[in-house]
């Protein structure tokens, strides 16, 4: 697996590196794979739609623009991620249910634990570019993530 430090150092001029907000909650504290985006609002209908169908090896990352209200993902929608082959989430926004969560074979980011549930109205945007941590997020660009940070490139890297 690629380290996000051997990254910055060879491609520095063409990477984007996200800011230091997220907390690890998943299994998996190194991974990378193509973008696919969600764009929600303290409801994660477009969530669950974008973990069943999103290309496996996929990194899902969902702009729950930031969020403190609500959880946009929990144990069960990580379980669809790891059943369907997806290397990660990234939730700008909170998750729940993080003792399970931190058992699954899954990388999963988010910003805070949070207990309630999300709204079930289908509102959001998918497949949209996103910006929050400042970066970007663009659907079929690369996200490359480990215990050093985030960074994101146009293509798919290698060293």
């Amino acid at each position: 697996m690629l380290r996000t430090t051997d990254l910055c150092d060879q491609y520095s001029e063409e990477l984007q590196i996200a800011e230091p907000l997220f907390t690890y909650f998943g299994g998996k504290s190194l991974f990378s794979g193509p973008i696919a985006t969600v764009k929600v609002k303290e409801d994660n209908v477009l969530v669950v739609e974008a973990l069943e169908t999103v290309p496996e090896g996929s990194i899902l990352v969902v702009d729950g623009e930031g969020s403190m209200a609500c959880a946009l993902l929990g144990d069960r929608l990580a379980g669809i991620a790891v059943t369907r082959g997806l290397s990660g989430i990234i939730v700008h926004g909170c998750v729940r249910d993080t003792a399970d969560l931190a058992t699954m074979n899954v990388g999963i980011l988010a910003l805070a634990p949070m207990p309630k549930k999300s709204r079930k109205e289908g509102k959001g945007e998918r497949d949209v570019p996103v910006t929050f941590a400042g970066v970007t997020w663009t659907p079929g660009h690369w996200a490359y993530i480990d215990e050093d940070g985030i960074v994101v490139s146009e293509r798919p890297l290698q060293l």
